[in-house]
């Protein structure tokens, strides 16, 4: 993302935790109470439930040893579900994980992320939460994120790494996009393995937010992270999600 000139007004710039202003904060750290889920609504019940079902398959399609006669048959019954869907507009929703935190919806919009969606069967789902200024999320990833043989894919632990941050540069009050990531892979990271990701807010300076992050396999460090997030300037994510308004209008 390139960098305007100008800086935002100073009350945009962020804050060390404990210095942003506590309604701000409040405002960018909805993804952080919405990430867990509490008691769902009959609707994100029934999303999750289709979600879930879909990672089983999914887990259960990789390198399956199954007859052909077997897979023709899961063909067809997936697409007769896919068929369901049509005609069905897809929402506007948005799923940018450092910044989805404007809208009015009573319900969560990041059900649908690709990290933490609980309706989204492309994620793991990791589950984020903030405990005394540290963001902890904890995922298992299953055999469709295989990379080498047991283990998670480099490409997902990074993934994993920029959702956690991306939480914990909201910590500054003033959140904004993915500048840098810096990935260093200590040890592997297993496949089916409860994994716990740590994440910390590091620095400011002016629109910089420093981060870090730490994933453990049990008490084993399997990689470490540091980001540089750039704080957006009032109405740049507005204009985000218009452009992105037009383009899904121009694809229906």
């Amino acid at each position: 993302m390139s960098e305007p000139d100008a800086d935002p007004p100073s009350e945009y710039l962020p804050r060390m935790t404990g210095e942003a202003d506590p309604a701000r904060l409040d405002l960018v750290t909805k993804r952080l109470r919405a990430a867990s889920h509490g008691e769902l609504s009959p609707r994100r019940a029934a999303m999750k439930e289709l979600a879930d079902a879909t990672r089983l398959l999914v887990d259960r399609l990789v390198a399956t040893d199954a007859p052909d006669d077997v897979i023709a048959a899961a063909t067809k019954e997936v697409q007769s579900a896919a068929a369901r869907f049509e005609g069905h507009q897809q929402a506007t929703l948005y799923g940018f994980s450092e910044m989805a935190t404007a809208g009015g919806r009573p319900d969560p919009l990041y059900d649908h992320s690709p990290l933490i969606g609980i309706a989204n069967p492309l994620a793991p789902p990791m589950d984020i939460r903030e405990v005394d200024g540290v963001i902890v999320a904890n995922a298992v990833f299953g055999q469709a994120y295989e990379g080498p043989p047991g283990c998670v894919h480099g490409g997902y632990v990074a993934a994993a790494f920029d959702e956690l941050l991306g939480a914990a540069q909201a910590l500054s009050g003033a959140p904004g996009m993915t500048g840098t990531l810096s990935i260093r892979y200590e040890s592997p990271t297993p496949l089916n393995v409860a994994l716990r990701y740590e994440g910390r807010l590091t620095g400011v300076e002016r629109r910089k937010i420093f981060t870090e992050g730490t994933c453990f396999a049990g008490d084993r460090i399997t990689a470490t992270a540091k980001g540089i997030f750039i704080s957006m300037q009032p109405g740049q994510f507005l204009d985000l999600l218009a452009e992105r308004e037009a383009r899904q209008e121009e694809q229906r």
